[in-house]
């Protein structure tokens, strides 16, 4: 007897009218409904059949691993930015930074980033994340202390340079990290709520700023820019220690006090079936294989375009322009934490419907669309003041984009740990080799607050940033049309819907 074909679900078709019973008519088959999803699921994960196990496995994760590395990027973010909350707030006076001072300080700072991203990804392959990633944030703590000890500008691009080649490991590396425990229908909304850490750090700076100088100015011969950096030093410590304890390493040797023996081996199986793989012996063969795809190319690109695409991070227009129009100290600090607001609310609703429709590509066109919008408008300038005042709080909106094309990343190098670690890597360092200098030409200081031909930059950059997505997704489509994605969890997104081949 030939062997019968077993029908996938797919091609399972049922006919009422070839189902006999025994000693009765043709009956009707009633179709099984299907349980009702709860009303969260359209906010945070659902995936019925997802065992008790998993569901607390995840809320183990969620609890610890998101949070500390939320944490993690809060305080890179507060000792990253806290430079432009000290510049308006009486540094630029003290330390006699009249000229483009500002812009060299973010170059060093950039300097530093772009030479540590990719020998610290490298290194992520060899050492466990829970030792080097907090490493690393204790020596950027230490050097955000030293900073109240500026008495020149020089003195601070010089540590500028060390503060940025200590944090340029954060970053691609909680990438790395959260692409190797959750699943792509999970990722996008961990990515962005760990993003969004940035907008509250911003936020924070600013509300921190405004109370240092107004209670702390003075006190003990220090002014209130520098109370700034002995704060933002003291909030970091304890996050850079609880790391040491906290960050779970990688599902393949981790020894995480929270996760029992079935929970490591469900982590490993998720991986697996997601495509993911372990880490194996970074070699000559590994970097043939990176080099040989699309991948770093694009993926590359796109970054470079998103990184450079506004003000670095010691520029912030709304602020300048605030100081421009005689705004009080604490008025200048406060105001633009409304901008940063923004950021957080869209980043955090983008990833839910980015997780939710599978549209990664979409959903970052909206971003680029906002941000386009809100640049066009700067760029004319002369515009009714409500208008520009909606055009400087939507000028962040353009930022969710950066955390999802992470998880992009994720996904597409999803089937390769070493590709996925070495192109995160890449796009971060040249997307901010790119930021040493571009942003001195397109965003000097002494363009404020209008920033005539900065604003034209970004105008057409959002046009470009449009163009390089739609052909990754284009890429990404034709790889997954050809069968060169692999991984039972792939992610099927709408964006590439009707190219996999049954």
């Amino acid at each position: 007897m030939s062997e019968r074909h077993s029908p996938t679900p797919k091609e399972v078709v049922v006919h009422e009218s070839s189902l006999e019973f025994a000693g009765s008519s043709q009956q009707e088959i009633e179709p099984e409904e299907k349980p009702k999803a709860p009303w969260w699921s359209y906010f945070w994960d659902y995936e019925p059949g997802r065992s008790h196990e998993e569901r607390v496995f995840i809320q183990k994760l969620d609890v610890f691993l998101v949070t500390m590395l939320s944490f993690g990027y809060f305080i890179k973010n507060l000792d990253q930015t806290n430079i432009a909350n000290a510049f308006v707030s009486g540094m630029k006076e003290d330390l006699n930074m009249n000229g483009n001072q500002i812009n060299l300080v973010d170059t060093a700072w950039t300097v530093g980033y772009v030479v540590g991203q990719i020998p610290s990804q490298i290194i992520l392959t060899k050492v466990r994340p829970s030792i080097w990633v907090p490493s690393c944030e204790l020596v950027w703590t230490v050097l955000t202390f030293c900073l109240a000890a500026a008495k020149t500008s020089n003195h601070v691009i010089c540590i500028r340079f060390f503060v940025g080649l200590a944090e340029s490991i954060f970053y691609p590396a909680a990438h790395t990290i959260l692409g190797s425990w959750y699943k792509p229908s999970e990722l996008g909304k961990r990515a962005c709520i760990f993003h969004a850490s940035s907008a509250a750090a911003s936020m924070f700076s600013g509300y921190l700023q405004a109370g240092v100088y107004k209670g702390l100015n003075g006190v003990n011969g220090f002014a209130g820019w520098q109370w700034l950096f002995i704060m933002d030093g003291i909030i970091s410590l304890p996050i850079c220690l609880a790391g040491f304890f906290i960050l779970p390493d990688l599902p393949e040797n981790t020894r995480a006090f929270y996760l029992n023996e079935s929970d490591r081996a469900m982590a490993k199986d998720r991986m697996v079936k997601a495509g993911r793989a372990p880490r194996s012996r970074l070699g000559r063969s590994a970097f043939k294989r990176i080099f040989g795809r699309w991948h770093v190319y694009l993926l590359t690109i796109l970054y470079i375009v998103f990184i450079n695409i506004g003000p670095s991070a010691s520029i912030n227009p709304m602020a300048l322009w605030l100081k421009s129009k005689g705004e009080s100290v604490e008025r200048i600090n406060l105001i633009p934490t409304a901008s940063a607001a923004v950021q957080l609310v869209l980043t955090v609703a983008f990833a839910i419907i980015s997780d939710a429709i599978r549209r990664r590509a979409s959903v970052m066109s909206i971003s680029t669309f906002l941000g386009g919008f809100a640049a066009l408008c700067l760029a004319i300038w002369n515009i009714p003041v409500g208008l520009k005042w909606f055009a400087f709080l939507l000028q962040r909106a353009s930022v969710p984009y950066g955390p999802l094309s992470m998880s992009w990343t994720n996904e597409i190098c999803g089937s390769d740990a070493e590709e996925r670690a070495i192109v995160i890597g890449i796009m971060n360092s040249m997307g901010y080799a790119f930021n040493a200098w571009v942003p001195l030409l397109t965003y000097p200081q002494v363009d404020s607050p209008k920033f005539r031909k900065g604003f034209i930059f970004s105008t057409v950059a959002f046009g470009a940033q449009a163009l390089i997505t739609a052909a990754v997704a284009f890429m990404y489509k034709r790889d997954l049309k050809r069968g060169k994605v692999y991984g039972n969890d792939v992610p099927r997104s709408r964006d590439e819907e009707g190219v996999i081949e049954s």
